[in-house]
């Protein structure tokens, strides 16, 4: 396989857990966008609109592989660095975190199309290990198909039709 079709493939992949997640998002009616998934210590941090802005937050620093110049778009900032766990005040809106799943999904196309064997080995730091940036995508893309699928859940559970399975993104 050459590295055009690698790069095509892996984003056909992560480029369809982004559109899952986001049809989630979609999919969500107002009475269940500030209820929790579950129950435990810190049930604010379950919540279906954090567990959306968890998601995306951590898929657009990741892929831009650093802590170290990374900054999220306006209105979204690093709390969610915080070991503390601060929420934003008030929670987001379904249009700014769809707003923001556009702006990743653009991101992650843009950042596979542009990778090099020599990017994919760049080596990523961040608090619980280090990797490279090959393997940081893959990584990436386990994490927003994890979310996406406890969302889908949570909306099946709740009587709500998400959305169907899609095979690979265009």
């Amino acid at each position: 396989m050459n590295s055009s079709d690698l790069k095509a493939s892996l984003w056909s992949q992560f480029g369809a857990s982004i559109d899952m997640f986001t049809s989630a998002l979609r999919a969500c009616p107002g009475d269940l966008w500030q209820r929790s998934l579950w129950e435990d210590d810190r049930p604010d941090l379950a919540q279906f609109w954090y567990l959306g802005y968890h998601a995306l937050f951590w898929l657009d620093l990741y892929l831009s592989g650093a802590v170290e110049g990374f900054a999220p778009p306006p209105p979204f900032t690093l709390d969610e660095l915080d070991p503390t766990g601060i929420l934003p005040d008030p929670p987001c809106s379904q249009e700014q975190l769809l707003a923001y799943a556009g702006y990743c999904r653009e991101k992650c196309c843009t950042t596979l199309a542009a990778l090099t064997e020599e990017s994919a080995a760049r080596r990523c730091r961040f608090p619980w290990g280090e990797i490279s940036f090959a393997e940081l995508c893959l990584y990436n893309l386990r994490h927003i198909q994890e979310h996406a699928a406890q969302m889908n859940l949570f909306l099946g559970q709740n009587g709500v039709q998400a959305g169907d399975w899609v095979a690979k993104a265009t």
